[in-house]
């Protein structure tokens, strides 16, 4: 198939990308490459995909690469994957949009674009709008007008915001968020429902929890533990450690992706208007959480990593942030039902693997 990955530079979309051009399918990944976090972190992302653009023509890419002078231009092919394209766009771009998908007319698509992040939402709410609003619409609309046959998009289990009923289950209540973040992607599944009601457009919704491993972003807290850690800095440990979550390898994630996108939503002929679930419908539309469906304790998760980094962590303990929850974990029967996603990396295996990349890629500081 030719499948078109949006945020391709961004963590879960360069290793869907892989997966994806390993077996076999022609795919296209845009990005709009912003400054969110180190954009040197997604040019070498891209580097590692092949494009000859990213870092030092000929170098070994690392994450010290500076960007090119210049961004790139058109559509680039990976000079190690014959079946990988990609091109720098922003999905917010309506106009670019519709002559991006009008020219390449992809037969599924899997939208991972997006301002991510739930604490920089407070600070910089605009940006989510375009980028996950104005952008999912964008999306939507090529889908729409060009045949696409299945829309597999990213939500969040931030969607459930303040329900404590655990764990969270697709047929619980979203309706109320604590963070902006969390507000957009809950219209990323409305969105959705209408254009596959009205147009009869295949989506799939699906909501990510605590994804990490290797190549993850700079915000995150493993990031940013194991940075602190191996400076020597004390770690901001939220909630006075009370913290439970979902945490799931990004290898797990991309094979319920795969999973998901080679099996376009249908009507739910079960699906009861008088007592409607959210999670399916009438219309070829599906709602999943993809999780670890195991949560771990924070404290847990930091006592895996300092075993990683072979030091102990001095720990900050803070109070609970604006827009966090104590904890998450997802019921992911439905998606385990439908499709056999089964998720199998612990936590000790995921950390370890994490560590091992850093310490390949950046220098640490002893």
């Amino acid at each position: 198939m030719k499948i078109l990955v949006t945020g391709i530079a961004g963590f879960i979309g360069f290793h869907l990308a892989q997966r994806l051009a390993e077996r076999g399918d022609e795919v296209i990944g845009i990005d709009n490459l912003n400054d969110y976090y180190d954009v040197r972190l997604k040019y070498a992302r891209l580097a590692e995909l092949g494009f000859a653009f990213a870092g030092t023509p000929g170098a070994t890419p690392t994450m010290g690469a500076a960007p090119p002078s210049t961004a790139p231009t058109g559509t680039t092919p990976s000079s190690t994957r014959a079946n990988l394209r990609f091109r720098l766009l922003d999905i917010a771009d309506a106009e670019a949009m519709r002559d991006f998908f009008a020219d390449e007319r992809p037969d599924r698509v899997c939208h991972l674009a997006a301002q991510a992040g739930v604490r920089y939402s407070l600070m910089n709410p605009g940006s989510y709008v375009q980028s996950n609003v104005v952008g999912f619409l964008n999306i939507l609309e090529g889908c729409r007008h060009n045949g696409v046959g299945h829309l597999v998009y990213a939500s969040t289990s931030s969607v459930y915001g303040l329900n404590e009923q655990m764990p969270f289950n697709t047929a619980h209540p979203v309706e109320h968020p604590v963070t902006i973040y969390a507000a957009t992607k809950k219209s990323n599944e409305l969105f959705a429902h209408t254009y596959s009601h009205l147009f009869g457009l295949p989506t799939t919704g699906l909501r990510f929890f605590t994804v990490y491993g290797p190549w993850g972003r700079p915000d995150m807290a493993l990031f940013l533990f194991t940075q602190r850690i191996l400076r020597n800095e004390p770690i901001d440990v939220y909630n006075n450690g009370n913290m439970k979550r979902d945490f799931t390898y990004v290898d797990d994630i991309v094979e319920g992706v795969i999973r998901c996108l080679d099996r376009p939503a249908a009507p739910d002929p079960a699906w009861d208007p008088k007592a409607p679930s959210p999670a399916a419908s009438s219309a070829p539309y599906r709602v999943y959480n993809i999780g670890n469906g195991n949560p771990a304790g924070l404290m847990d998760y930091i006592e895996a990593l300092e075993s990683a980094l072979g030091r102990t962590a001095v720990k900050n303990y803070m109070p609970m942030q604006p827009g966090d929850v104590p904890a998450t974990w997802a019921d992911t029967t439905d998606l385990q039902r439908d499709t056999g996603y089964a998720p199998s990396t612990p936590i000790t295996v995921g950390v370890k693997r994490f560590v091992d990349w850093y310490l390949r890629h950046y220098q640490p500081v002893s």
